[in-house]
């Protein structure tokens, strides 16, 4: 019976593969109850399919996986809950909080930089960012031209 059992959801989870995109597409806002992210995998969406399939039949996480999983979101809530701008999540019934997209800066603002014992300036316009009379496409080329290394321009200058 056991064995059966087994054999059924191997079947089963071995057709997914022959569903098209669509029919996929369909079981994600089911299983979900949203549409998958833009330009998710074909191969994410039969995974994701598999594994609710597997869950569903199977019963899912277990009490010990659950338990480490809420440890670990407690760990990563504590380290950003100093952060401002969070989105909650929920999966499994387990919240998941995530730092939100970092926030453009608007033109007319001026970011300014120590690096080396030089204050570096940067004046934000529609077209790009200005530092040193010369306009720059991005954060990322001006944090270059500072630093001589390739660093994350939002980063470097604080963002």
């Amino acid at each position: 019976m056991v064995m059966r059992a087994k054999i059924d959801i191997e079947a089963e989870v071995a057709a997914l593969g022959d569903l098209s995109r669509e029919e996929l597409t369909a079981q994600w806002e089911k299983i979900y109850r949203c549409a998958p992210p833009k330009g998710v995998r074909r191969e994410l969406l039969i995974r994701a399919a598999a594994w609710h399939l597997q869950a569903k039949r199977l019963g899912g996480f277990s009490a010990e996986t659950r338990r480490m999983l809420r440890s670990a979101i407690d760990r990563v809530e504590k380290k950003i809950a100093n952060r401002d701008d969070k989105a909650n999540v929920v999966v499994d019934d387990i919240k998941v909080t995530i730092a939100q997209k970092r926030k453009q800066v608007l033109p007319g603002a001026r970011l300014v930089r120590d690096w080396n014992g030089k204050t570096h300036i940067v004046d934000v316009i529609e077209d790009g960012f200005v530092f040193e009379a010369k306009v720059y496409p991005s954060l990322s080329s001006i944090a270059r031209k500072i630093t001589g290394a390739h660093w994350s321009g939002p980063r470097f200058f604080g963002l």
